[in-house]
């Protein structure tokens, strides 16, 4: 059984001063679980968390119940914490509403994007592409999100941020087993849909961001077969 001593060196988050310790030990909690620095499955101590962390027991045992209440830890009986481990159907559900969110934020972004914007969107997928061919997984994975994050803020539709919010870590909770599969061509898709959007071609910016996430999901679920 796995449990959170020997995390990856330079894996655990600094915690930033301001703002309630529970609060931050959550953030740090969570932010380690998206990253799949803690897996899921992995048992998480309570004193090895906090002596990782350098805080108390207790802002630890608040952050893992809010973390159990958003469904991002298992609280068993007698048994302690461990991190969630998804299903397929969680993540075919949440994939799916990802790629209804983002086709939208796509057709809105083709209808709304300036020069400046696009260079923006330009500049992200390069940093993305050089990530991908030094094989760092992590930096692409965290490319990826702002690149979409980039996209959403350009739709300009608040309601619409506000549900992406809402699954963005999931996504990248999803996304990291699957970023080095995905590579290269998961930035050529990223290449067409900034075309798109740059034509302000409405329609073929929804099919390339429904085709790009559809791979994901795709290959997410085919994982397993995948080479490691």
């Amino acid at each position: 059984m796995l449990s959170t001593t020997g995390l990856p060196q330079g894996a655990v988050p600094k915690l930033e001063r301001p703002g309630p310790l529970r609060d931050r030990v959550y953030e740090a909690l969570l932010e380690l679980i998206t990253t799949r620095a803690l897996q899921p499955g992995q048992h998480l101590v309570e004193s090895e968390l906090a002596g990782h962390l350098g805080v108390s027991r207790q802002p630890v045992r608040e952050a893992l119940q809010r973390l159990s209440t958003e469904g991002w830890v298992d609280l068993r009986p007698a048994q302690g914490a461990f991190v969630h481990e998804p299903t397929e159907e969680e993540a075919d559900q949440l994939l799916t509403v990802r790629t209804l969110l983002e086709a939208e934020a796509a057709r809105l972004a083709a209808a709304n994007a300036g020069s400046a914007a696009i260079a923006a969107l330009e500049e992200l997928c390069a940093v993305g592409e050089r990530a991908v061919a030094a094989d760092d997984v992590d930096g692409a994975v965290a490319t990826n999100a702002r690149l979409h994050a980039k996209i959403m803020e350009l739709a300009g539709n608040k309601v619409l941020a506000e549900l992406a919010a809402q699954v963005d870590r999931r996504v990248r909770w999803y996304y990291t087993p699957v970023a080095r599969q995905r590579g290269r061509q998961s930035w050529i898709e990223h290449r067409e849909l900034i075309a798109a959007i740059a034509d302000r071609d409405e329609q073929r910016a929804i099919e390339a961001m429904r085709t790009h996430t559809e791979q994901t999901r795709k290959m997410y679920h085919e994982r397993g077969n995948q080479p490691r």
